[in-house]
Order: C-alpha cells, then structure tokens, then sequence
C-alpha cells in the first residue's frame, strides 16, 4: 500500500471533496475545481479574509477549535452547494416532468432556498434522533435490564454512536455518487501529500502517495466522538432525564470541538506514538470514506490545490 514515508513537511492546506470536484483551503487562498460534464475542468479562487492574520478568537487554544470548525462548514456547504448546482446546469436541457414544470410555474427561483432549508432541518433532526436520542434511550434501556453505573452507560451510548456513524458511512458508500465523492476525497489527500513530499504535482506522482491523512474531517468526526464519551463520562451528567441530557449534550458540543481540535492539530504537527495512536480511528475510518481516484480525478485535485500553494513556503509551515 502506498504511504506518505516521503513527506518532507507538514502543510496547513486542507480540503474537502465535492460533486465532481475538490475545494482546497490554503493560508491566503481558497480554491474550488470542478470536472464539468464537458470534461473541461472549471476553477474558482477567492481571497481568506485576515488569512496570515486572523482575530484573536481564531488563534486562541481552544476558543479557536469552534470559530475555525464553523468557518470550514460554511465553506465547505458554499462550495458542496455550487458544486451541485453547476452539475444541474447541465441537466436543464433534459425533458422536464410534469412536477417540475408546475414546481418551475408556481414556485421559480423560490424552490432551490425552500429545498435547502427543508434538507437542513430534516438533516438536523435526523442527526439528534441517530446520534443523540437513540444511543442514549438504546443506552437507558440496557442500563434497566443489567445493572450499570453511569459511566458505563455513557460509554455504551458512546460505542452505539459510533456504531451508527460507521454504518451509516458504510451504506452511503455504496451509492454510486457518493462512492465518486469518496473518490475525490481520496484525490485530495494523495494530492497534498505529493505537495507535502515536496515532488512536482502531476498525477503520476500523486498515484504514489497515500490515500489516508491524519488531518482529515473523518477524523475529526470520530475524534469529536471519542472526546464527547470521555467528558460526559467525567462529568457524569444525569441520565433520568433524557431530554435534560441531551440539551446538555448539545451545549458542550463546543468543548469537545475545541479539544479535538487541538488534538488534531498535533496529529497533524508531529509523528511520533501517541500522535500515531490518536490518528488510528480516523486512518481506519477513511478505508470507506475515501475510494482510490482515477487520473481525472487526481488533475481535479491538482487545479485545487496549485492555487492555494502560498508564495512563501515558510507560511505553510505550522
């Protein structure tokens, strides 16, 4: 298998993949590139605001961990939403059905905002109703039949969040465009660990590099996990109210966002055990969320990234 044994530095670039594409975020610069249905590769840059400058709020141990996790899903829905309506751009020339025509006559411009609100909230809901309300009455109901104390509960609601977070990942994959998705998030990693090995980026010398990377957002989720069972745990929060548990549960989502955070952000600095040990999850976890990508693919990846690629080296160096 492939590995990053060549990487020479660490860069502070990360991305995302998209519908046919990849979005690549650097210290200055960010950069989407799209594979059209022509087969033409489209790409968009656009300025960081306060890139080697950020307000203090995005420097702060900790405090930073929410800001920057906020700013990346922002971006990343702005560009994964662009992403998916320049692949509709091209179907319009496709027959329309009845539905569509009367939905075009009496609702317009109005109907892609009404969608992405109803897709939002009905995302919303089913991520408390799978990961927050189910492992914790899946939890309580155990806990009435054999005799458990409250952290081992909270660790069994903890392993049946990942559980769902796993299987749910597993059963996306096998979708075709999601599996293609998952291709492009492979093409993103081999292509910034071609950068961080220092070689020219072309797409046979991307294929050598490794799929897997520590600093990834698959990571991040099942480190966020991780966290989120050893501070209920410690906190002990009461289980006789599972309602009460979870509006606690929400409200220290940005406490286990800053830790993994940091935790992260040593995965991601240095390589030795106990950062080998933390990037274990993730690495294991991104044999399904990450596919190995075509050469098509790969020059998607490449024209996201060389935008981003700062002047001075030294600013993409943690």
């Amino acid at each position: 298998m492939a590995n990053n044994s060549k990487e020479k530095f660490k860069s502070r670039i990360g991305g995302q993949a998209l519908i046919e594409g990849v979005m690549m975020r650097g210290i200055e610069t960010s950069a989407m590139a799209l594979r059209l249905p022509t087969g033409e590769i489209e790409t968009e840059t656009w300025p960081i605001k306060n890139g080697k400058n950020p307000p203090w709020y995005r420097k702060c141990p900790f405090v930073r961990g929410p800001f920057n996790f906020v700013t990346s899903l922002v971006d990343g829905y702005r560009c994964l939403s662009k992403s998916a309506d320049r692949a509709m751009d091209f179907e319009d020339d496709q027959p329309q059905t009845k539905f569509e025509i009367w939905l075009d006559e009496h609702i317009g411009e109005k109907l892609m905002p009404i969608i992405t609100a109803i897709g939002v909230v009905v995302g919303v809901a089913l991520a408390v109703v799978l990961f927050m309300w189910l492992p914790a009455l899946v939890s309580s109901l155990i806990g009435k039949v054999i005799t458990l104390n409250s952290v081992a509960k909270t660790i069994i609601e903890g392993a049946i969040k990942i559980v769902i977070f796993i299987i749910y990942m597993a059963l996306t994959a096998l979708l075709k465009d999601i599996r293609r998705t998952y291709e492009y998030h492979g093409a993103e990693h081999k292509t910034i660990a071609c950068y961080e090995a220092e070689e020219e980026l072309t797409v046979e010398n991307v294929k050598k590099h490794c799929r897997f990377h520590p600093r990834c957002g698959t990571s991040f989720i099942i480190l966020t996990l991780i966290v989120s069972i050893i501070i209920t745990s410690v906190l002990q929060i009461p289980w006789n109210n599972i309602v009460l548990r979870m509006v606690i549960k929400l409200l220290l989502i940005p406490v286990y966002v800053g830790i993994t955070y940091e935790v992260i952000r040593l995965a991601g600095k240095y390589t030795n055990p106990v950062t080998r040990i933390i990037s274990a999850p993730g690495l294991w976890l991104q044999r399904i969320t990450t596919r190995e990508p075509d050469d098509s693919e790969i020059e998607v990846a490449i024209a996201a990234l060389k935008p981003c690629i700062p002047e001075d080296m030294a600013d993409d160096k943690w």
